[in-house]
């Protein structure tokens, strides 16, 4: 009984870590609000892509793709066409 009453009234006993979840919870709607308002205060700072960026920007990664789509469906066949000829060349 001695302990428990010691502990709650030593700095960082059992009973201030429980009044401190408490008091956290309850500042919690107050840090939420502070921290929205935060993030409105940021997106207004953010610079965003013109409408002709974001078009110019989409076009070069489709084609970038679309290259590469191509030359690894041609590196794939040769590849695929070569091991066939060693396995022929070596089976026999």
């Amino acid at each position: 009984m001695a302990q428990i009453a010691r502990e709650q009234s030593e700095p960082g006993g059992a009973g201030n870590q429980v009044t401190d979840f408490f008091q956290r919870l309850a500042d919690y709607p107050r840090r939420m609000n502070k921290f929205f308002h935060e993030v409105r205060v940021e997106m207004k700072l953010v610079n965003w892509p013109s409408w002709e960026d974001v078009k110019s920007t989409t076009t070069v990664v489709i084609v970038t793709v679309a290259f590469f789509a191509v030359y690894f469906l041609f590196t794939d066949t040769i590849f695929s066409r070569l091991e066939g000829v060693v396995w022929r060349h070596f089976k026999h």
